[in-house]
C-alpha cells in the first residue's frame, strides 16, 4: 500500500486552524476507542457541497490506534436519500497533495481513490425512516457475495466530521470499473471496431443524476431539485425501443420530465465508459446490442427447446440477480440503481446488485408474497416501472428451471435459513456492542426506534420470505 501519511500530517496542520461544521449541533461526546466500530474523524476548511468535492482530512482508528490517515475530497451524494434525510451520506476521493485522486488499501479492501460514507434515510420532522436496522445495504451485500458476485464491499464505522458526531455509517466501496470491482475492460476512446468495440461496458438504469445534469449549483438547490431526477438526453443515456409492455414506442426520446409517456419508456444511463467519454462507434454498439437482445426475448418462441436470447445474456447472472432483489424485497430493483455490465467478447450480465434501502417490507407496494418483478401489476404510471425483460423471463421455462436449480442450490447452503439469520444475529450483536446503536439514536433522536423489535421484524421478514419463495420456485 501507498504510503501517504506524510500528505496527512501537512494537511492536518493545514487545517488545523480552522474547522467548518455541517450542522449547528454541539460536540458529542464518544471518544476514539470507545467503539470496538472502526471510528473515523474528517476535518474540513469549507463547507461540504453537493458538487465539487471539498478538501478535508480523514483519520480512521481501531481502537486506539490511526490506522490510515489521508487528504481527501467529500461532497454530499445522493439525489432522492440526499433530500429525504436529515442523516446524510457522502462520497469521498483519496487526494494527494495536488489534489489528485490516488489508490490505496482502506479498513483492509482493495487499493482504490473512491468511497462512499452511506447513511441510513431518517428525518424525524415527518417520522420517515427506510432502515431502522442500519442493515439493508450491508446484509444484501454480503449475501451476494456469498452468492459468488462482486457486490460493494462494506464495514460499519463511526463517523464525526469536524468535532460533530454523525452516528453509525456504512463506509463502502463506489461502484465503478475497477478490477477489484465492475471488472470489465477499460474500454478506451481508439477503440471503435472489431473485438476492442465489444467491451467493457457498464450500464445503469436508474434516475438521472442532479450532479450529472445541474453540476456546480448552491447546495440550496439540490433540496428541490426534482426534475432532475428524469432529465434524460442523448448525451447521458438511450431509451430502449420498446415500452415496459413489450411494444415499440412511437413517441420521441429525451422528453421533459415527467412527461405523460415516461413510464413506458426505460432509459439506459452510460456509466462505463462515462457519457463525456463514450464514442459514437461504441453508443451504436452498445445501443444495438441492447436492442437485439430485447427483440429476441421478446420473440422467441418459449413453446419450443430453441431460445436465440441466451446469446446476449448470461443467464446465470440475471438468476443471481433476480434471487438477490426478490429475498431482500428490493422495491427499487430493475428499475431503478440497476447495473449491467458487459466485458470484451462476452455476453450482458446483469449486477452488481445496488440500493436496497427500502426493502425486506419496508414498503406497501407489492406483497410480500408475490415478486418485486410484478411491480406493475401493483403500481401503475410512476415515473420509473419495471422493464418487460423480467415479466417476460418469467414467462420461460428455461429461465424458471435455471432459477429452481440455483435456488435450490443456495438454499443447501449459502442461503439457508440457519446461514441468514445467523448473519443477522451477529450484526446485530455486533452494532449493539459497545452502545454503537444507542450512540446513533441519541444523535438521530426524534423518532421512536425500537432496535430489538426492528431486528424481530427484519427476522420474521426473512423467514416469511423464504419460505415463499420455497413455495412458488418449487413449482417451477
Amino acid at each position: 500500500m501507498k504510503n501517504y501519511l506524510f500528505l496527512a500530517v501537512i494537511s492536518l496542520a493545514l487545517f488545523s486552524c480552522k474547522k467548518t461544521p455541517i450542522d449547528d449541533d454541539s460536540i458529542f461526546d464518544v471518544s476514539i476507542g470507545s467503539s470496538v466500530l472502526p471510528y473515523i474523524q474528517v476535518s474540513t476548511e469549507e463547507p461540504i457541497q453537493n458538487e465539487p468535492k471539498i478538501p478535508a482530512v480523514m483519520n480512521i482508528y481501531l481502537e486506539d490506534s490511526n490506522v490510515f490517515s489521508s487528504t481527501i475530497g467529500i461532497e454530499y451524494r445522493g439525489s432522492t436519500s440526499y433530500r429525504l434525510s436529515d442523516k446524510k451520506s457522502f462520497g469521498i476521493e483519496l487526494w494527494d497533495a495536488a489534489n489528485e485522486g490516488y489508490d490505496s488499501e482502506v479498513l483492509g479492501f482493495p487499493e482504490e481513490e473512491d468511497w462512499i460514507f452511506m447513511g441510513h434515510v431518517y428525518r424525524a420532522s415527518d417520522n420517515r425512516i427506510f432502515d431502522p436496522t442500519l442493515m439493508h445495504h450491508y446484509l444484501g451485500y454480503k449475501l451476494y457475495r456469498s452468492m459468488g458476485n462482486y457486490a460493494s464491499r462494506s464495514k460499519y464505522v463511526e463517523l464525526e466530521i469536524n468535532d460533530s458526531y454523525q452516528g453509525v455509517y456504512v463506509f463502502m466501496e463506489k461502484l465503478k470499473r475497477d478490477s477489484n470491482r465492475i471488472d470489465v475492460n477499460k474500454l478506451k476512446p481508439s477503440e471503435n471496431d472489431g473485438e476492442n468495440l465489444t467491451g467493457g461496458y457498464i450500464l445503469k438504469i436508474d434516475k438521472t443524476s442532479g450532479g450529472d445534469v445541474a453540476a456546480n449549483e448552491p447546495l440550496e438547490y439540490y433540496e428541490d431539485n426534482w426534475a432532475d431526477d428524469a432529465r434524460y438526453s442523448e448525451f447521458l443515456s438511450f431509451r430502449s425501443q420498446y415500452d415496459i409492455f413489450g411494444n415499440i414506442l412511437s413517441n420521441e426520446p429525451f422528453g421533459p420530465p415527467y412527461h405523460s409517456q415516461q413510464y413506458l419508456e426505460t432509459y439506459f444511463l452510460y456509466e462505463h465508459p462515462k457519457a463525456e467519454d463514450i464514442t459514437p462507434q461504441q453508443k451504436n454498439y452498445i445501443q444495438t446490442y441492447i436492442r437485439d437482445f430485447e427483440t429476441a426475448l421478446l420473440t422467441d418462441d418459449f413453446s419450443t427447446s430453441e431460445r436465440t436470447y441466451t446469446d446476449y445474456i448470461d443467464l446465470s447472472s440475471f438468476v443471481d440477480y433476480f434471487i438477490l432483489n426478490e429475498l431482500t424485497g428490493n422495491i427499487d430493483a430493475y428499475r431503478l440503481s440497476t447495473y449491467m455490465h458487459k466485458d470484451k467478447s462476452g455476453l450482458l450480465k446483469m449486477g452488481p446488485v445496488w440500493d436496497l434501502n427500502i426493502g425486506y417490507n419496508r414498503q406497501d407496494r407489492v406483497p410480500t408474497t408475490d415478486w418485486i418483478a410484478n411491480y406493475n401489476q401493483y403500481v401503475s404510471q410512476d415515473a420509473w416501472m419495471v422493464p418487460f425483460w423480467w415479466t417476460r423471463l418469467l414467462e420461460d421455462p428455461v429461465f424458471k428451471t435455471a432459477l429452481r436449480v440455483r435456488w435450490n442450490e443456495l438454499r443447501n447452503n449459502t442461503l439457508s435459513n440457519s446461514n441468514i439469520l445467523n448473519l443477522v444475529s451477529d450484526t446485530s450483536n455486533y452494532l449493539n456492542s459497545n452502545g454503537a446503536i444507542d450512540r446513533n439514536y441519541e444523535k438521530w433522536s426524534g423518532i421512536q426506534v425500537d432496535y430489538n423489535t426492528s431486528i424481530s421484524e427484519l427476522i420474521a421478514y426473512l423467514e416469511d420470505r423464504l419460505s415463499w419463495m420455497d413455495g412458488k420456485i418449487s413449482t417451477y
